[in-house]
């Protein structure tokens, strides 16, 4: 971790000016300069002591020192994060000594919510990941740095699309209404957690060649000091920062890569198509004669290989002792879907500079983003995979853009049949622009008639500004119905402002061997947004959607407080509380108290294991805590009535005049944040010295005052179904990772790591009264495509989430499904939704991450991967275009089937059937990189790296769909994650 140990070299340098005295005589005066042996950095603080003495100095902050010594004599350096070296001093009036980094001691201090804390002190279940161990590939959004490493954190990218989003879920979702995404802070500012108009992932924001750390607090007792927004975790970014002393420095990181689709859904051909439409209509059929004369593989067509690149250039250094660090990121990433892209640019700047003798500290940070969205039409996707093979790409016509279409008799299109995928790509165009920064500015000071105490003012700044349009050509055939052609826009607007103050006492008390630290304070942070939105035809203008502005605000106030008690440097106390008022609940419901409490035994320090060779570190969690979440996903405003306009078509008319109406809608006036409370133990251990170490965690986390929408008697609320606090969910899990250090020498070294995951939820509660579940089957969810309104997933009490809620299937001899034959599993002697059942869930059992690192002098190699057992998905491709008779259709078009239909023979759809629910247990190579780095190069100035990776290795699964890994369970043709092959270049000067 690099920013820690930047962080601990400026405070080892002062420690070490207050502890050794320069003021020796000695035979003669040695000079020299400590630096980094990896990438030649003076280090600052580094003790040198003379063996066998207590005489000693430090380097300052180039790196220099000077020391009076006897020839003969030996000195010792050290340093936190190195291995300390020893020097016997010769004739040689000069020394130059290069420090290797220390494997085992570069997670030395983790950063938390509102400081920080040494990782051998922390006492909540905490995982970073430094710069040095992030994943490697064609990396454009930050959560992919990550995917894989840190146990009890899944991360699902939502598909291949340029700058996609994923899919974070920290130990399970704790919620069924509400979001369970985790809270993002970034150097100290809580994002917006709602998504930014025309951006599919806010993260975007920052380039992954700008952060230093990403940092998950899992466990309530670390996670509770923010509250109201931390039932789902939360996840620090801390970007890179300036060093003092430190000289100028040039970085540049950049690569090209080559984007290739890894894979196609299993469709008939084009002579099986034909030959399966005549052979099931017959060769004069009406069908027969709508064939065609092409052979167009439409997947082929929509989908191809695309180039990409990225640079990153910063530059390091200080300004009159000011220390700063500037950089510039450009991506231009290219889907594998035609006119699928994203161009993106990023700055950011941060000044960190230091007055009264280090007594105030500063950090000034500026990140800015500005981004071009190409979205294409992913509708294009799924309907070339059931679209006439036979049909070209183009016809002899100036109508439709000159693209293939279905016809009706008199010549204009059938707006019943799919439109050629080729024609919704390229007569569409959806664009987006969004423009994003997040500022801060935090100062530390610590007072001059008290060092011991610190305070922190920390005020943040967010604003983004987006806008989109969505045009399709005036001829685009789909856009019939609205007199021809489509435009719409939006616009958005955030504002998201912050201020924190608070103040940390640390004392040191000699006299008991103890450790105390207090910190408290106070936070405001206001949200603010406005939408915009308009529709209108193309030729015509008629107004499809009127124009809608949709501002809107919210605001969070907190108290919070911390102790952190150490006895002896073994038995460690952490207490937290924080007080949350939201306006976005009532008056009598806004406030709320979020307390935790930890301890922590550590094992090597007590004198059977302090001196052992076997036992280098054991150390014993306890952990309790609760947490909430705020963000129900009802607005700003859900504790409020609300009416909804009625549309023009839907006026009253009394007597000649029509008038609008408006319809008050359901609401819960004592709607709440939902809680949860978990329960952890853990332990963390370490042998041989650290060459194998990692963390076991078991945890419970329960989730009250649940959100669901219940039943409630006609005419007490409007309405039929109301949001409200009723129900409770459980998570239940075990957590293990473990690194080893299997070779550490100083030409070879490589290190495995690994880590695994169970977790299993349950639904114990989902209404007000206890109800059976033939009264209340629960709450049907998952939506799919191949007909209106259907669900194939339910919460059901007693059931894990998401739940497939499906009919058992019967077979043959020959093991073939049955048309339409079901298992009656209630006996009553017929098939209805009473006889469909609890099939599995989408959440796999177990989640694992492994990697592996491995350098030979100059060479490094690694690789990473995931492995997924127990995760359940619904082949909705399957269903949806897998029956025979949606081969042809009486409006006069043919539409294509995957090879399944053939393997069931089903005539028509059977969505509701559990064959379609598939084991899609997987294991995937994510990347696999090899580099090399040439050293020293420009008089020992220079150091420059040339790599090679490919992403998205290969997947192995029994799953026959295109990709296993689903984030919602539910396979309905989404972007393909394209297989990536990559070079690259880094240079440091």
């Amino acid at each position: 971790m690099r920013i820690i140990r930047k962080n601990l070299k400026v405070v080892l340098f002062l420690f070490a000016m207050l502890s050794f005295s320069l003021g020796y005589a000695q035979v003669k005066t040695v000079t020299g300069t400590v630096s980094d042996a990896g990438n030649g950095e003076p280090l600052p603080g580094v003790t040198i002591v003379v063996k066998g003495t207590t005489q000693g100095t430090i380097t300052d902050f180039d790196g220099n020192f000077s020391i009076d010594v006897e020839q003969g004599q030996t000195i010792v350096l050290s340093y936190i994060g190195y291995t300390s070296q020893e020097v016997v001093i010769t004739a040689s009036n000069l020394v130059n000594v290069k420090l290797e980094q220390s494997m085992e001691n570069l997670d030395e201090v983790v950063v938390i919510g509102y400081g920080q804390v040494k990782k051998e002190d922390a006492t909540g279940s905490v995982a970073a990941v430094s710069s040095d161990d992030f994943n490697q590939g064609a990396i454009t959004s930050p959560q992919e740095l990550v995917t894989g490493k840190i146990a009890g954190v899944q991360i699902t990218n939502s598909g291949g699309a340029p700058g996609e989003g994923s899919t974070i879920r920290i130990r399970g979702g704790s919620s069924l209404s509400a979001s369970n995404d985790p809270l993002i802070v970034i150097d100290g500012v809580p994002i917006s957690s709602d998504g930014v108009n025309g951006m599919r992932n806010p993260l975007n924001m920052i380039h992954p060649s700008d952060i230093e750390t990403m940092t998950v607090l899992k466990d309530a007792s670390a996670t509770a000091i923010y509250g109201s927004r931390a039932s789902n975790g939360v996840i620090l970014i801390t970007t890179k920062k300036g060093r003092k002393g430190a000289g100028l420095k040039l970085s540049y990181n950049g690569f090209s890569s080559y984007s290739t689709p890894s894979g196609k859904v299993d469709v008939l051909s084009t002579d099986d198509f034909r030959q399966t439409i005549i052979d099931q209509n017959g060769a004069g059929s009406n069908a027969a004669s709508l064939l065609g004369n092409a052979d167009t593989d439409w997947q082929d067509v929509v989908l191809s290989p695309s180039v990409s690149h990225d640079h990153n250039f910063s530059v390091t250094g200080n300004i009159k002792d000011i220390p700063f660090r500037a950089s510039v990121g450009y991506s231009d990433q290219n889907g594998i879907l035609k006119k699928s892209s994203m161009e993106r640019w990023t700055g950011t700047v941060g000044f960190n500079p230091s007055f009264f003798d280090d007594h105030l500290k500063m950090n000034l940070n500026f990140k800015g983003m500005l981004i071009d969205n190409d979205f294409s039409n992913q509708g294009a996707i799924g309907t070339a995979v059931s679209f006439d093979p036979t049909q070209p790409i183009y016809v002899d016509s100036d109508r439709y853009g000159g693209y293939f279409t279905w016809l009706q008799g008199n010549g204009n299109p059938n707006t019943l049949a799919p439109t050629n995928p080729m024609a919704l790509i390229m007569m569409h165009d959806d664009t987006s622009t969004a423009k994003r920064a997040v500022t801060n500015a935090q100062f530390d000071y610590n007072f001059h008639f008290l060092p011991d105490l610190k305070a922190t003012l920390n005020l943040g700044y967010e604003y983004t500004d987006s806008e989109g349009t969505t045009i399709d050509d005036d001829d685009a055939p789909w856009t019939i119905g609205n007199g021809g052609g489509y435009y719409s826009e939006y616009t958005q607007e955030k504002k998201n402002k912050l201020l924190d103050f608070y103040l940390t006492y640390d004392k040191e008390l000699e006299s008991i061997e103890s450790n105390i630290s207090v910190m408290g304070g106070y936070s405001w942070q206001h949200f603010w947004s406005e939408s915009y939105n308009f529709a209108r035809s193309g030729i015509t203008n008629e107004i499809i959607n009127p124009e809608n502005w949709d501002p809107t605000e919210y605001y969070l106030v907190s108290f919070f407080g911390r102790l952190n008690y150490s006895l002896k440097n073994k038995y460690l106390l952490t207490f937290t509380v924080r007080q949350d008022g939201t306006s976005r609940f009532s008056p009598d419901t806004r406030w709320g108290l979020f307390p935790s409490a930890a301890f922590a035994w550590r094992i090597s320090e007590e004198e059977f294991l302090k001196n052992s060779a076997v036992v280098s570190d054991l150390k014993l969690r306890l952990g309790y805590g609760i947490t909430g979440q705020q963000n129900i996903g009802s607005g700003d405003y859900p504790y409020l009535p609300r009416y909804t306009y009625s549309q023009e078509n839907a006026q009253y008319q009394f007597g000649n005049q029509y008038y609008t109406t408006i319809r008050p809608e359901g609401y819960d006036s004592e709607i709440k944040w939902e809680e949860t409370t978990t329960y952890n133990i853990g332990l963390d251990y370490g042998f041989m010295d650290n060459r194998i170490s990692g963390t076991i965690d078991v945890y419970k986390r329960v989730t009250d005052d649940l959100l669901n929408f219940i039943p409630v008697p006609a005419g007490t609320n409007l309405t039929n179904m109301l949001l409200t606090n009723v129900g409770d969910l459980e998570n239940r899990g075990f957590e293990f990772s473990v690194l080893g250090r299997i070779i550490s020498k100083q030409d070879l070294s490589w290190e495995v790591g690994f880590n695994a995951t169970y977790n299993e939820n349950e639904i114990t509660k989902l209404t007000a009264t206890q109800m059976s579940l033939e009264e209340y089957p629960g709450v049907e969810t998952g939506g799919i495509s191949g007909a209106v309104g259907n669900n194939i997933q339910i919460h059901s009490v007693g059931y894990p989430a998401n739940s497939f809620f499906v009919y058992e299937q019967v077979y043959d001899d020959a093991g073939k499904p049955i048309q339409g034959l079901y298992v009656d599993r209630n006996g009553d002697g017929q098939i209805n939704s009473e006889d469909k059942y609890r099939l599995e869930k989408s959440a796999p059992d177990w989640f694992m991450g492994f990697n592996s690192k491995l350098y030979y002098k100059n060479w490094d190699f690694g690789f990473a991967g995931r492995v997924s057992l127990g995760n359940y998905v619904y082949n909705n491709v399957w269903s949806s275009s897998g029956s025979l008779n949606n081969l042809y259709w009486s409006s006069n078009y043919l539409l294509n089937v995957n090879q399944n239909a053939l393997t069931t023979g089903f005539e028509n759809p059977e969505y509701f059937s559990d064959y379609y629910v598939k084991n899609a247990s997987f294991l995937r190579l994510d990347n696999i990189s090899l580099g090399h780095t040439f050293k020293n190069l420009n008089a020992d100035k220079m150091s420059l790296r040339l790599y090679g990776t490919v992403q998205n290795v290969f997947v192995v699964s029994d799953y026959e769909g295109l990709d296993p890994e689903v984030s919602n369970g539910i396979d309905n043709n989404i972007y393909p994650r394209p297989r990536v092959f990559m070079m690259g270049l880094s240079i440091d000067y």
